[in-house]
């Protein structure tokens, strides 16, 4: 489509004029495809005489803002996206929060920065393979600077400890009909063994993993999607990266498919992250095995019902059964 086709293009560069100095329109607007939840746009700032300015609009669908309880509000995303900035944790710069008389809704602007979040390149193209056995320490030196961010300069967000986490996803369980004994008994270990209401709680990105860093030939360039970023326990950002699903096929490499913990702790602990209690990791690690195969199952009855009669759906909703080996290699009993 092209840019005087599309109903953004107009507002869209009407609001660049106004808040990026010496724009003078867009081009090459386009809707990319990564984003389950918010729409992603790419396009370029023409200047007079000067290079353009690639930039990303970030909006919610339609611009109507997200219901879902979990999401945080996009200008909350914005808001958190500068704070991490501030903390040298790898962001875009956000150039714009929109406002309601930019007729675009809810939603931001920020810089487009070059690099890869497609796992599969990651793991195996060439390009990436000096960057490989550095990205573990990295992911671990970044959640410390992310964990450190003072909590009373954050925005409003929700509090989740393990515990509500639990009770959240065992609802949503129930609620599908797809019974798994597996889960079943991962539910129970995680009430039975969930961190004590004491635990310590920071800033928590919510989805840290391989798919959601860019990545260049030199490393961690950004981290992005911060929508489920909540108050928790910090060791849950450094399991959930290690969930097998995110390996993309590298099981022996538990950081994101590159990896190993042991890299990633003394990253962490280096750059003054909090102490790291590996049992806590693995309990999150569990946790969020569980939590990806409950949202298999979503994806299934959205497929089954008729709500999205996608082929992805479909696919992702059959991984259920891959969650539930790996739960059951995380529970077996070690000699």
């Amino acid at each position: 489509m092209g840019v005087e086709e599309n109903p953004l293009s107009a507002p869209l560069a009407a609001v660049v004029r106004n808040h990026i100095p010496g724009a003078t329109g867009i081009t090459n607007l386009k809707r990319l495809s990564g984003g389950a939840s918010q729409e992603t746009w790419s396009f370029d700032v023409t200047t007079a005489g000067k290079e353009p300015v690639l930039l990303i609009l970030r909006r919610a669908p339609g611009g109507a803002r997200d219901s879902r309880a979990t999401a945080v509000p996009l200008e909350t995303e914005a808001r958190l996206i500068d704070l991490a900035g501030h903390a040298d944790v790898p962001v875009p710069t956000v150039r714009h929060v929109l406002a309601p008389d930019d007729g675009l809704g809810h939603g931001f602007i920020m810089d487009r920065i070059a690099g890869e979040t497609i796992a599969r390149k990651i793991l195996r193209d060439d390009e990436f393979a000096a960057a490989r056995p550095k990205l573990a320490r990295q992911c671990g030196e970044i959640l410390a600077r992310l964990h450190r961010i003072k909590m009373e300069s954050l925005p409003p967000l929700r509090t989740s400890p393990a515990r509500s986490e639990i009770i959240q996803y065992l609802e949503t369980y129930k609620a599908h009909g797809h019974p798994h004994p597996v889960f079943e008994l991962a539910f129970r270990w995680l009430r039975d063994n969930a961190p004590p209401e004491t635990t310590a709680h920071t800033l928590v990105h919510g989805d840290f993993r391989n798919g959601n860093l860019m990545i260049g030939p030199d490393g961690v360039r950004a981290v992005l999607d911060w929508e489920l970023a909540h108050i928790g326990d910090p060791m849950e950002d450094l399991g959930w990266i290690c969930v097998n699903s995110w390996r993309f096929g590298n099981i022996d490499q538990p950081v994101g498919g590159f990896g190993s913990r042991e890299d990633m702790f003394e990253g962490y602990e280096s750059a003054g992250g909090l102490k790291i209690d590996p049992a806590r990791v693995k309990y999150w690690e569990v946790l969020g095995t569980l939590k990806w195969g409950v949202m298999c199952t979503i994806m299934v009855t959205a497929f089954k019902s008729g709500t999205d009669r996608s082929v992805e759906r479909a696919t992702i909703g059959r991984r259920s059964s891959e969650t539930e080996v790996d739960l059951l290699r995380l529970l077996a009993p070690r000699n």
